[in-house]
């Protein structure tokens, strides 16, 4: 079956049958405003980021495929706390504290794209970034709070976005 690849950037839910989607998919034969619906519910989560986003169509059966990629956790922590970069010093100079609540909600929307088997694991690592860019997390140093996901302080609130899930 031939199949057809369409990659375009689109900023999270904002997908819309205008350029570049419209004329991309209009000579393939898909429902381009059924592609526009299912690239928005999976964007959405990346509200105000370019997003990449690949369409594959069947060009025979004109079944369609949308997978969209994930912005940099970096690009996803700047969003979240408003800044335009990260600190020039990350271990000396501050930029910005989030909670832990938007780390879990980071690590959830990085989640396919990490190499964590769960969701502590996935904010560890997002904890890991903020420390690079000179992010604290509940006023603290990201590695404190690393050492706390390990002690278990932090267990209420990941069985609950865990809960979520199911």
């Amino acid at each position: 079956m031939p199949k057809e690849e369409v990659e375009v950037l689109i900023e999270g839910g904002k997908a819309d049958p205008g350029p570049p989607l419209g004329p991309a998919l209009g000579p393939l034969g898909v429902n381009i405003q059924e592609v526009v619906e299912e690239i928005n519910r999976k964007t959405k989560d990346f509200e105000g980021m370019e997003v990449p986003v690949k369409i594959i169509v069947d060009t025979e059966t004109r079944e369609f495929e949308v997978k969209v990629g994930s912005p940099p956790t970096s690009a996803i922590i700047k969003s979240e706390l408003g800044i335009d970069k990260g600190a020039h010093e990350p271990r000396h100079e501050t930029v910005g504290d989030l909670s832990m609540e938007q780390v879990v909600k980071i690590a959830k929307m990085k989640f396919d794209d990490l190499l964590s088997y769960d969701l502590k694991t996935a904010a560890k690592e997002i904890l890991g970034t903020c420390g690079s860019m000179g992010v604290t997390v509940e006023g603290k140093d990201p590695k404190e709070v690393q050492k706390e996901i390990d002690e278990g302080k932090w267990d209420d609130l990941f069985e609950k976005y865990e809960e979520e899930e199911e």
